[in-house]
Formats: structure tokens, C-alpha cells, sequence
């Protein structure tokens, strides 16, 4: 008890003693009832207004010794829980600076106070983790299962997330005694099934998700597309990828990185004319560089339509050089090289970058100009390299030079000797040397 507490409290008892023994003495009181007590063979009697006074002060001055009595115990108590609040503060503040002994001392005490019991000894662990001591992790972990089961389960299943182990972090957060999960369990499941290829389960956990509000809205909004995408991409056969997609929302079904995803898994799965019909419906209500870069990229089918398709496009996004990249390659698909490589030039000049280089060498090659081709794709893994393009050269042809003769072939024409007379020489008339 406070002390200020304690002390009403006194002061209430004082003025009820003074009040009452002001009242206890008053014969009127015996109208009330009388109250007879009898110990020890003898009888005492009473009003019963100064029996209930009587009780009231009593208690009064009871519940002031006890606090009395009680307070050096709630004070201690107090100064413990302060200290281990502070500790914990210090605590997590080097945790995040990256001191992780100090942290990890700081935790440790801080994990004396019950009430952050749990807290303190997930960061104690996560400090020793980082600092590469296993067996103070283990440690800490064994006292947080004691402690807090599902703080040591969310712990795991995120280790198990950083070491790439999704399967474990799922079958630990599917423990019975977990259920069911808090909203950050939730998350860490959900990502885990994502990484587990079992996107399609996490993709139905998105309502308890939004109803948690453990991620904000714009979060939510990407993690639902990604999953989105994922269980399309993970889909076995036509039949579970048809299912897949009815069952995905309108919203997300112009989304490109859905679109592309189902695109390019009804492609895998010689179910062209979907894909393009899907692509087509997303381009006409939103337009995508992204998605129509796909479009002219997909093998070769429905090539005139295509062709109209993305004329009709042109007339609207003329600037697109993804569009522009998208005719070049349709272009190309039907061996119309030399309009395929005007297209693919004009998409270089708009920005296309290495994607359009490379069908431009692609082009080159298939008419026979190798150097050209060669030059085209240097160009394409230098864009890649983030390096400027050069532009091309063709060529010069080459001379044609007579072949020289053989040794053999050529006629020797012997050279008579020059005779020197003034020449100094030896007694056998060779030339002396000097």
C-alpha cells in the first residue's frame, strides 16, 4: 500500500474511534437491539450499532497493520520488477545495436521477472544465435519451453525459416499445444507453406490473416498476389490449374505477376489459347509492359492474331518499347527477319535493353550474318552487365590476293660469283677474313 493510502486509512480509523467513542455511550442506542457475548462464563453485552462500529474499526486497524507489515515485501517486489523492466529495455536496445553479448547479460536477468519471462529469453536467444553460441541458444530455448511454449515455437519456426527448412517450421507450429496459433504464428506458417511449395494451403490461411491484421494492408495485398501466382505456377494438371484460377479473385486476375504465372503454367502445359485469352482480357483492362513483353514471347501460336492484336495496342501505348519488342519477336516467329529486325531496332532506341538485342542477334543468325549476330548478343550481356551498348559494324569484305608460289614452283636463277682482284686472300686464294 501506498503511503499515502495508509495514511486515510489511519485517519478514517481515528475518526471512527472518536466517533464512536462519542456514540458508545449514548443509552438511546439500545433501541437498535442488543448484542450478548458470553467467554469464559461471564456475559458482556451490547448495542448492536457499537458491536458493527466496533467490527469496522477493527478491520480497519487490521488492514492497516498488514500493510504495514506487507509493504518492505510489495516494495522489494516493486524495485524487482523495475529492475527487470530496465534490463529488459537495455536489453533489447543492444540487441539491436548489435551488442550481443551485453545483450544477451541483459536478457538474461531480465528473464527473473515472470511477467517477461518469455520476452526476455527469445532475445536472449536470439543474441547468443548471433554471436554463434549453440549451446547458450539451446539453453535458452529449453528454459523458454518451460516458460512460454508458444514464444519457443515462434522462435523455431523462424530459425527453421532462416535455415531454409520450411517443412520443419511448419510441423512445429502445427503442434496441438499451439493451437490455436497467435497472428504472427499465422504469418510464419504461411510463409513457411509458401516455401514449402504448398502455396495453395497458404493462399486459404489469407482470411485469418486479414482478420488477424498482423500485416498492414498493402502487405497483405502483395503476400495475396505472390501466393496468388506461386499456387498457379504449382498447379499438376489443366484441370487443378482451371480450379486454380476460378478460385483466384477478379482483382488479382489482371495483376501481372498472376496473369504471367498462369500464362506461363498453361503454356508448360500445351494449353496455349488460355494463356493468350488470359493475357489478351488483363491487357484490354490494364496495360502492362510486363504482360505484353509475355505476350510476344510466348511460342509460336495464334500469330496473326497476335500480329492484329498488338497493332491494335500500338495505336494506344506507341511508346511501349516492351510492345515494340513483343512485334519485333511475332515478327520473327513468321521469318519476317527484316521488318522483325526494324522492329527490334526501334525497340533498342525506346529502351528495351538486353531482351531485344538478343532476339535481334537471333535474327541475324538465322540469315546468315554471324559477325552481326555476334556483335548483338555481346551487346545483350552488356546490357545485362548494366554497360552501354555498341553499335554495330558490319564488315568490310576481304581482298582476294594471289597465293605466292612454293619454293618448289619458283625458278631459280643461279648468280654468278663477283671476283675481286684487289681482295687480300690466303695462300689457297680464299678471301681472308678481316
Amino acid at each position: 500500500m501506498k503511503p499515502l493510502q495508509s495514511l486515510v486509512v489511519l485517519l478514517l480509523a481515528v475518526a471512527l474511534g472518536v466517533f464512536g467513542a462519542h456514540w458508545l455511550g449514548a443509552s438511546s442506542l439500545k433501541q437498535y437491539g442488543e448484542v450478548i457475548f458470553r467467554y469464559g462464563g461471564n456475559d458482556y453485552s451490547s448495542t448492536a450499532p457499537q458491536v458493527v462500529l466496533l467490527a469496522l474499526v477493527t478491520l480497519l486497524v487490521l488492514w492497516l497493520l498488514w500493510s504495514l507489515i506487507a509493504s518492505p515485501f510489495r516494495a522489494w517486489g516493486r524495485y524487482r520488477r523495475k529492475q527487470g523492466r530496465v534490463r529488459l529495455v537495455d536489453g533489447l536496445q543492444a540487441y539491436e545495436h548489435g551488442h550481443w553479448q551485453r545483450a544477451e547479460k541483459l536478457l538474461d536477468g531480465a528473464a527473473q521477472d515472470e511477467e517477461v519471462t518469455g520476452v526476455a529469453l527469445t532475445n536472449a536467444a536470439r543474441s547468443a544465435r548471433a554471436r554463434g553460441d549453440d549451446t547458450a541458444t539451446q539453453a535458452y530455448l529449453q528454459r523458454l519451453g518451460t516458460a512460454d511454449a508458444t514464444s519457443l515455437a515462434l522462435l523455431r519456426a523462424e530459425q527453421l525459416l532462416a535455415d531454409d527448412l520450411p517443412v520443419d517450421a511448419i510441423n512445429t507450429l502445427d503442434a496441438a499445444n499451439l493451437q490455436p496459433l497467435p497472428p504472427r504464428g499465422l504469418w510464419l506458417r504461411s510463409e513457411a507453406l509458401a516455401r514449402a511449395g504448398r502455396a495453395h494451403e497458404a493462399y486459404g490461411q489469407l482470411g485469418a490473416l486479414r482478420q488477424s491484421k498482423v500485416l498492414p494492408t498493402d502487405a497483405l495485398t502483395t503476400l495475396e498476389a505472390r501466393l496468388a501466382a506461386q499456387a498457379l505456377l504449382e498447379a499438376a494438371d489443366v484441370n487443378a490449374l482451371a480450379a486454380q484460377w476460378e478460385t483466384t479473385p477478379k482483382t488479382l486476375r489482371a495483376d501481372p505477376s498472376v496473369v504471367s504465372a498462369y500464362a506461363a503454367r498453361a503454356v508448360a502445359l500445351d494449353w496455349d489459347e488460355p494463356a493468350l485469352l488470359a493475357l489478351e482480357q488483363a491487357l484490354d483492362q490494364r496495360w502492362s509492359d510486363e504482360l505484353v513483353e509475355v505476350y510476344g514471347a510466348l511460342p509460336a501460336s495464334r500469330l496473326a492474331t497476335r500480329e492484329a492484336n498488338l497493332a491494335r495496342w500500338r495505336k494506344v501505348h506507341d511508346g511501349s518499347a516492351a510492345l515494340l519488342l513483343a512485334q519485333g519477336r511475332v515478327a520473327l516467329a513468321q521469318g519476317r527477319h527484316e521488318e522483325a529486325e526494324v522492329l527490334l531496332h526501334e525497340a533498342v532506341a525506346a529502351g528495351s535493353g538486353a531482351a531485344a538485342w538478343e532476339a535481334l542477334g537471333a535474327s541475324m543468325l538465322a540469315r546468315g550474318e554471324t559477325a552481326l549476330a555476334a556483335q548483338c548478343l555481346s551487346n545483350a550481356l552488356r546490357e545485362q552487365r548494366g554497360e552501354g551498348s555498341i553499335a554495330l559494324v558490319r564488315a568490310e569484305p576481304a581482298l582476294v590476293v594471289a597465293p605466292r608460289a612454293t619454293v618448289e614452283e619458283q625458278v631459280m636463277t643461279p648468280v654468278p660469283p663477283v671476283y675481286d682482284a684487289d681482295r687480300p686472300r690466303d695462300d689457297n686464294g680464299f678471301p681472308r677474313v678481316p
